[in-house]
């Protein structure tokens, strides 16, 4: 009996040591298998300079995808932790490509979200190129971006050749008006905006009675004011930024032309309103690359989050754009895990894979539903129009 007992008592104790053993061999098998990852996401916009508000946001909307997906389990689970790299590169390209290349040195630096500038943009991405870093902007817009073959740069906004067609489809299809007078500023991006409204417009029905070019720098549109006023168009389309456009406002205005002006983006300034005057610009119109955070899907849960995360700062234009183009490289980050291991992530070949993954992806976010074309541009194309009303710069129909 007593032998017996003991040799219970024995084998239990080889049971309970073998146990042991096995339970420590387990331990340590999790430990390895939940190891985290540390991953970073570089987060590149002017926080200093005239842009900084605007690039301060970008930063905003980066962080807080970056904050609720590291609180999710699914990141957990794929054994990855989440840091964002912000650099300021002060809408500067020499900064910029300064940025770009820290950020590149770091290993662990698998995506970057950036520029806010197309000048900016556009010299970095041959950094990120290089290294094999996707490169998804919320905000570049000028086509040479997507033009020279890259297959890792994205960006989630409109194209700026996109801004003439649908300037022109608002003219005809929203304020029904159907002749228009076309100048640019003789720039790449004058020529590529106005070209783009004169094809549309006169495709859908409309007629250029007139068109003129000027330079930057420009200052006496005398003689182009008073022919636009003899003509009397509807409208007199733009193609260029605040400096000159505003002039030629006011001058053709002066002159007698009752027509509205209207532009692209870079005229949709305040300087713009004070050069020619509140009351004389008041129905004048512009386009702005990106849509106002009202107008957009997710709109109500993105406020939310965004003023429980960052109480009483203000929600800029590209915002929700840095939101969804840090999630769809977030999105693509955590497809790379799951088929290769979070460790691959950070070399070449993991990195290579998130590029692949970002070209291929379908997100639905705050914007709408995001996809790229072969350039690597999206296809979720929104654009607003702001008129001048009161002074200032609002969206059309507010």
């Amino acid at each position: 009996m007593a032998r017996s007992g003991r040799l219970v008592t024995g084998l239990a104790l080889l049971g309970a040591a073998a146990l042991l053993v096995t339970g420590c061999e387990v331990i340590e098998r999790i430990g390895e298998r939940d190891e985290i990852v540390e991953v970073k996401i570089g987060v590149v916009a002017p926080f200093s300079g005239d842009m900084a508000a605007e690039g301060l946001g970008i930063r905003n909307g980066a962080e807080l995808a970056i904050d609720q997906a590291n609180d999710s389990e699914e990141l957990r689970d794929l054994g990855i932790s989440l840091v964002m790299l912000p650099l300021d590169d002060a809408g500067d390209p020499r900064t910029g490509v300064n940025a770009a290349n820290e950020l590149v040195a770091d290993e662990a630096v698998v995506g970057v979200v950036g520029h806010l500038g197309s000048d900016v943009s556009i010299p970095a991405s041959a950094v990120y190129n290089d290294a094999g870093i996707v490169q998804v902007s919320p905000a570049s817009s000028h086509p040479r971006l997507t033009d020279q073959g890259f297959e890792n740069v994205f960006r989630v906004c409109a194209v700026d050749s996109a801004q003439g067609p649908l300037a022109a489809d608002f003219v005809l299809e929203e304020l029904r008006f159907d002749t228009a007078a076309v100048v640019d500023d003789s720039t790449p991006y004058g020529r590529d905006v106005s070209a783009g409204f004169a094809e549309r417009f006169e495709a859908h029905g409309g007629r250029v009675i007139s068109t003129g070019k000027v330079s930057v720098g420009d200052t006496d549109f005398e003689d182009l004011s008073s022919r636009i006023a003899g003509l009397n168009p509807d409208v007199i389309y733009f193609g260029g930024t605040d400096a000159e456009g505003a002039l030629i406002s006011k001058q053709a205005k002066a002159a007698g032309a009752v027509a509205f002006m209207m532009g692209p983006d870079r005229m949709l300034t305040q300087s713009y309103i004070d050069t020619v005057g509140a009351e004389e610009a008041r129905g004048d119109l512009a386009t702005s690359i990106g849509r106002p955070l009202g107008d957009l899907p997710a709109e109500e849960e993105f406020r939310e989050a965004f003023e429980e995360r960052f109480p009483g700062e203000t929600i800029e234009l590209y915002d929700a754009y840095a939101y969804d183009a840090t999630m769809v490289i977030i999105e693509a980050v955590k497809k790379v895990a799951a088929e290769m291991g979070a460790d691959a992530l950070t070399t070449p070949a993991g990195k290579q894979a998130v590029i692949e993954a970002v070209a291929g992806i379908e997100h639905t976010g705050v914007t709408g539903r995001t996809s790229f074309d072969e350039k690597g541009d999206t296809t979720n194309v929104q654009i607003a129009v702001y008129v001048v009303r009161d002074g200032e710069w609002v969206p059309y129909g507010e």
